[in-house]
């Protein structure tokens, strides 16, 4: 098992801090001042909780703000409208070159900016930040599914995670304000706490969402049935993603409004983790899964050593001028090949390499 999956599986049941709580982050800090609880609001209500875009520390290239808009707005309106998050539409979520009705990155980060935005909505806090941070989370998501960031990192002396490169390469241009970067960058429960109590609602959004609709999407690809579900779970949750969501959604804000932590109750987290822990090993790690992440890690770590290999090549498809730096160039190719969608970086590697087709993945139904 990779390094990554080593510390990935470490947050399986989220963490401990000796408050009889589960949080998202395994160093939480974040404590939010009384409020009351917003329901059923039709109108902006923010908490003395929520992070106002007046108080941004700012862009790393200033800029003038808008006259209608506020900077977390357009944070979101730039993310929605990239080409990297267009992308997402072509990428992995849990099945390779998904179906018509499965799920790909970008309907994930969709469905988790849905929970995200309906959490902070009931907490006050500020849900174009919530929103913008949600939907860029998955934006440094390489083809293939995490098994891409198997085959990449062997290339980076940092190694290669998919929230740190989104926030730090992939949407570097589009130069976001630093509170939505920080959001993106530490979404993920093995990196440190985000700074918002935004961030952390993303953290917690992004577990719940995909927790439920990546069982629905193995339950409507038969690679599971209801049945199979462990009755600890389905006694309290059903089999259903909409009841999934429903109570995990109340978890959290239940244990915010009594603790003033973003969390979830003990109970709570660990049926969370439970279901999580099944899709694990149900899903995830059944043979076919580990087979596909074998190949696809397999391509991709051939693609990049061939582009790294002839610079002349990757100018004339990436349309790109080489850096003359080596480390540089290295980078350059890793951008590009992260950037690639499920179909286009599997044709690259049956059109510049000898490849048999047989070792090139294949969706459930067809390719």
């Amino acid at each position: 098992m990779s390094d990554r999956a080593i510390e990935w599986a470490k947050t399986m049941g989220g963490w401990s801090l000796g408050d009889d709580l589960v949080h998202a982050h395994k160093e939480s800090s974040m404590k939010l001042a009384d409020f009351e609880e917003v329901r059923h609001s039709e109108t902006p209500i923010l908490s003395p909780n929520a992070t106002l875009s007046k108080n941004s520390r700012g862009r790393v290239r200033p800029e003038e703000n808008d006259s209608y808009r506020t900077p977390f707005e357009r944070d979101r309106d730039r993310i929605l409208h990239s080409r990297a998050f267009r992308r997402l539409a072509g990428k992995t979520q849990v099945f390779i070159f998904p179906a018509d009705h499965q799920r790909s990155r970008l309907t994930h980060a969709l469905e988790v900016a849905q929970v995200a935005k309906a959490i902070s909505r009931r907490l006050g806090l500020n849900v174009d930040l919530t929103e913008a941070i949600a939907i860029g989370h998955d934006c440094g998501h390489g083809p293939g599914g995490h098994a891409s960031e198997d085959a990449l990192s062997p290339f980076l002396d940092e190694g290669y995670d998919h929230a740190i490169f989104g926030a730090e390469v992939t949407l570097a241009g589009l130069n976001l304000t630093m509170e939505t970067i920080d959001g993106i960058r530490n979404h993920s429960w093995s990196l440190p706490e985000p700074s918002t109590p935004e961030g952390v609602v993303v953290s917690w959004a992004d577990r719940i969402a995909y927790c439920a609709h990546d069982l629905e999407d193995a339950i409507g690809a038969k690679v599971i049935g209801p049945s199979d579900i462990p009755n600890e779970i389905t006694s309290t949750l059903g089999s259903m993603r909409s009841n999934h969501l429903n109570y995990f959604i109340n978890a959290v804000v239940s244990s915010t409004t009594k603790t003033k932590k973003i969390t979830m109750s003990k109970a709570d987290g660990d049926l969370l983790g439970k279901l999580r822990r099944f899709n694990y090993e149900a899903i995830y790690l059944r043979p076919e899964s580990v087979r596909q992440s074998e190949q696809v890690i397999a391509v991709i770590d051939r693609l990049v050593r061939h582009l790294i290999g002839d610079r002349d090549l990757y100018s004339s498809i990436a349309k790109e001028s080489p850096s003359s730096d080596s480390e540089l160039y290295k980078r350059q190719v890793i951008a590009y090949v992260a950037g690639m969608t499920d179909r286009y970086v599997f044709h690259m590697a049956e059109v510049l390499l000898d490849i048999d087709k047989t070792s090139i993945p294949r969706g459930l139904d067809y390719r």
